[in-house]
């Protein structure tokens, strides 16, 4: 439910009013805004908010002098929120058209996502990732995982000692586990993870398994994988590597009663959890792909991408394993899961896994969000498992995350009341990014251009 601030005087963390002199050149207000405190669930109603350097310098009740602001924004009628992360995003490779990786990142942006966790990591990402900190190019905050480890590209403790501790070196931010590592070498992994002071996340290969995952103190586990696979009693004699897509197999042998016992070891062991809801509720699932290619945001993507998506898709369907009754068995253990782990659990952070089938970034955050909803998640929950959740994940409380005087300034201007219709994120009416600010038409103008570009690949 939420709170409505009444203007009764001064309030923590804001001033009463601004001094009329000694305005910066390049300050910028935000007047008469609905600030939307993603921690509390309260709003904050008619601030002024000045931002100068990418940085939010005051809130305040009253400004004397708006005028006198270099660049001023109306915000009255309007919600201010926290720019969003994306926790489950995909940076192109360096072999991509550098277009196309500019593109990618305007397309975050423009959905209000300020700060992107790339999951499959490149030299070239260091590079953009630091050309992004230093402002050399629009794009959101990048943090970037290493190049994959899985079964091809460790096979042994050796490989995983050498992998770690040249990742960790090179400066990733964390690793990026994928399927198919052998349980020795993830174990070494882990270790020398430890020992050289670098973190891990990402999928949960088969010869290691949920509670051993666990145990062994994930920063992320993405996709809620290897959850459903442990919901499996013993005495199904089940081969563990005959689990399908993220344990869709098993689900006729899934015993619910044992989600409680994960729950608490991800709390236990402070794991969070990236749902990526949507990747199953558009990739593998009973959706067709007339109706997926006709949603407006697809003319964002290349033709050969659309292409791609729908030949993997069409093939995926024709799988004859794959029936809609046990899609919507899947789907409901997946939610219960994704529920209980919000409650009880570590903590959710949003990620959608874009551009993966028909994901396109940025916009696929919309869907992930509806998907958390009908998880039975509140729409003040699902805000803070993209703002103040990844905030704390990096260790970056007081950086970015909500809308704090000293912070960096990663805002989104909405019409409408997201803690009372979470599709209110849709209706963006300007993103501000570590201080610089897209307006609609700027936001508009750069979509129309990429749509024209992917047309043409």
């Amino acid at each position: 439910m939420k709170k409505i601030a009444v203007l009764l005087g001064l309030l923590v963390g804001f001033s009463c009013s601004l001094p009329k002199d000694n305005i910066s050149p390049t300050a910028q207000l935000i007047s008469n805004v609905s600030i939307v405190d993603v921690q509390t669930g309260t709003i904050w109603e008619n601030r002024q908010v000045v931002v100068d350097s990418g940085i939010i310098v005051h809130i305040t009740d009253i400004v004397e002098n708006a005028k006198s602001y270099p660049l001023q924004i109306d915000g009255k009628g309007k919600y201010l929120v926290p720019g969003l992360a994306e926790m489950h995003a995909h940076i192109p490779p360096p072999t991509t058209d550098p277009q196309r990786i500019e593109e990618t990142l305007f397309l975050y942006l423009s959905n209000g996502i300020t700060t992107i966790r790339g999951m499959l990591g490149d030299p070239a990402h260091l590079i953009l990732r630091e050309k992004a900190k230093n402002g050399e190019i629009l794009s959101p905050r990048i943090f970037t995982s290493s190049p994959s480890l899985n079964g091809n590209t460790v096979t042994s403790k050796t490989e995983a000692i050498e992998k770690v501790t040249a990742y960790q070196k090179e400066g990733y931010d964390f690793l990026k586990i994928h399927p198919g590592v052998p349980l020795e070498a993830f174990d070494q992994m882990v270790i020398t993870a430890n020992e050289v002071g670098i973190r891990f996340a990402g999928h949960v290969p088969v010869a290691v398994g949920i509670r051993h995952a666990l145990e062994s103190k994930y920063a992320s586990i993405d996709h809620v994988d290897g959850f459903l696979e442990g919901l499996v009693p013993k005495s199904a004699g089940v081969d563990p590597s005959d689990n399908g897509f993220f344990g869709y197999a098993f689900t006729p042998l899934a015993d619910t009663t044992g989600i409680d016992e994960l729950v608490q070891m991800a709390k236990t062991n402070k794991v969070w959890i990236v749902p990526t809801q949507s990747l199953f509720e558009r990739w593998y699932a009973p959706i067709s792909v007339e109706v997926l290619l006709a949603q407006p945001e697809m003319k964002y993507m290349p033709k050969t991408t659309l292409a791609n998506w729908e030949r993997i898709k069409k093939e995926d369907m024709a799988d004859e394993n794959f029936t809609e009754a046990q899609w919507r068995q899947f789907d409901a253990i997946r939610k219960k899961l994704i529920h209980k782990l919000q409650q009880n659990g570590h903590g959710m952070l949003l990620g959608s896994d874009a551009p993966q089938l028909f994901n396109v970034p940025g916009f696929s955050i919309q869907h992930e969000m509806q998907g958390l909803l009908d998880a039975g998640l509140t729409p003040l929950e699902i805000l803070q498992s993209g703002t103040i959740n990844p905030a704390a994940y990096f260790d970056m409380s007081e950086t970015f995350g909500a809308i704090k005087e000293g912070m960096q300034a990663d805002l989104i201007l909405i019409d409408g009341n997201p803690l009372e219709d979470l599709s209110a994120l849709q209706n963006i009416q300007g993103v501000m990014v570590k201080g610089i600010w897209l307006d609609r038409k700027t936001i508009d103008d750069k979509l129309e251009e990429i749509a024209k570009h992917a047309e043409q690949e």
